[in-house]
């Protein structure tokens, strides 16, 4: 069985998104993990994770949406996490390419996050783009506050964002970026990521993986980016579902 990590099922409305659901299931996607982007929207994503058996949830304020309302303080966040649906904090981290929010609010909501994370005692789904540097600095000051587990979703970035965050004990989520032909230097990265460490994930509709680069994407696809990285890692079919289920369960405890 297979997990997709980080998709965004709210994208998908009615019929589709049941469309959506099956053609994962008969792709040998098991279940799901359904983002959050807006606090305000928390209760749209729990309830498409209550409506699926298949489908789990969290909830946070992606980067690009950090300055449409008060940064909220961590006792908020942690608040709407507050359900048997709910396994993580986030997407919430730092984006630096199209800067939708200034950079100083990011960098708050981003602490607020690690802090809702360490009080949920739930995992942190981190976006990081062209901000490799903050993400470590700030990802290295709150941890000296105090643990909490974390994965790098849809990695694209640099190996040395990569390493930080191994050191402090994070996981990392290869999207369909892996399996693009000019992702050599990702997939380098890919191969020396520990295997306790990997997941998969779609980050649909976004970034569909070949052979389907270019359309919109679904969760029912994340096998053509695990079969990438199961090469990589020397792994069939069959054992790169297996490790990065057991990988998820770790990282997701809630789920197990």
């Amino acid at each position: 069985m297979l997990i997709d990590s980080h998709c965004h099922l709210d994208y998908f409305q009615g019929d589709d998104r049941a469309g959506v659901l099956a053609r994962a299931m008969a792709a040998g996607v098991g279940e799901m993990v359904t983002i959050g982007t807006r606090l305000t929207e928390s209760a749209v994503v729990r309830g498409i994770a209550e409506a699926n058996p298949l489908v789990w949830c969290t909830v946070g304020v992606h980067p690009h949406n950090a300055a449409e309302h008060p940064v909220p303080t961590p006792e908020a966040i942690a608040a709407e996490a507050d359900h048997p649906k709910v396994i993580g904090i986030g997407e919430s981290g730092l984006d630096y390419f199209y800067d939708k929010a200034p950079r100083d609010v990011q960098r708050e909501s981003f602490r607020a996050h690690i802090r809702a994370a360490r009080l949920a005692g739930l995992p942190l789904a981190i976006h990081a783009r062209d901000a490799d540097d903050d993400i470590a600095g700030i990802l290295r000051e709150e941890y000296a506050q105090g643990a909490f587990d974390f994965l790098l979703h849809c990695f694209s970035s640099t190996r040395s964002l990569c390493e930080a965050a191994l050191g402090l004990g994070g996981y990392v989520s290869f999207s369909g970026i892996l399996t693009f032909p000019k992702s050599q230097e990702i997939r380098d990265i890919a191969r020396d990521v520990p295997r306790e460490r990997l997941l998969v994930e779609t980050d649909s509709p976004y970034l569909a993986p070949v052979p389907f680069r270019g359309k919109r994407n679904e969760p029912g696809y994340v096998g053509h980016t695990a079969r990438v990285l199961g090469e990589i890692h020397g792994l069939d079919p069959e054992g790169i579902a297996a490790l990065t289920t057991a990988n998820f369960r770790r990282l997701f405890p809630k789920t197990a």
